[in-house]
């Protein structure tokens, strides 16, 4: 098992001939990042990845609390004090692109962030080896990864799964009787 080491390791492409690359990840070797930090109050920090290559690139920025003055003829600015705050982005988006973000109002509290174990992720990652398993599950759950948090369990056969089943195909079984949990839920999932 590789120590989680802090600091990048680059990612490692590979092309499979369908227009995009990933990333190696495999018994001897994972792409990580730098560790993630909050930025400062007022900053933001993007990350992107992109079919021409990017691979969670890094870039920062600060937010403007001032927009453009419609109609100045100087392109003066005209800042926005108070309730709501919008800021936008200083760089980084494209022309015409205006982010406002209202900090006045909060619509939700987010948990935290992960992926779906469908079928066929869990098929694939046990084939694996286990020291590659391990660099896997580590580049997705560790301080060295992307620190998920969360898991996405698809409940039953879901599109990527090998064939269709359900825990409880006995009509009217309103009981649940018949309740099972499948071999794919068993041997892969729980």
């Amino acid at each position: 098992t590789l120590p989680c080491l802090p600091g990048a390791r680059p990612c490692i492409p590979k092309d499979f001939g369908h227009g995009s690359l990933v990333c190696v990840c495999n018994a001897t070797y994972c792409d990580t990042l730098d560790p993630l930090v909050l930025p400062a109050v007022g900053s933001y920090v993007k990350y992107e990845s992109s079919k021409a290559g990017k691979r969670l690139e890094r870039s920062e920025g600060r937010f403007q609390s001032s927009l453009p003055t419609p109609g100045s003829a100087t392109g003066g600015r005209q800042c926005h004090r108070g309730t709501p705050r919008h800021h936008r982005l200083s760089r980084g988006l494209p022309a015409g692109l205006l982010l406002t973000l209202n900090t006045s109002t909060l619509y939700q509290h987010v948990k935290g962030f992960g992926g779906s174990l469908s079928d066929a992720a869990a098929m694939n990652i046990l084939k694996l080896s286990q020291p590659a398993q391990d660099n896997l599950l580590r580049s997705y759950f560790s301080e060295s990864g992307i620190e998920y948090n969360l898991i996405r369990v698809p409940m039953a056969c879901s599109d990527f799964s090998v064939r269709p089943y359900s825990y409880d195909d006995v009509p009217n079984d309103y009981e649940l009787k018949h309740f099972r949990l499948a071999d794919e839920d068993v041997k892969m999932k729980v």
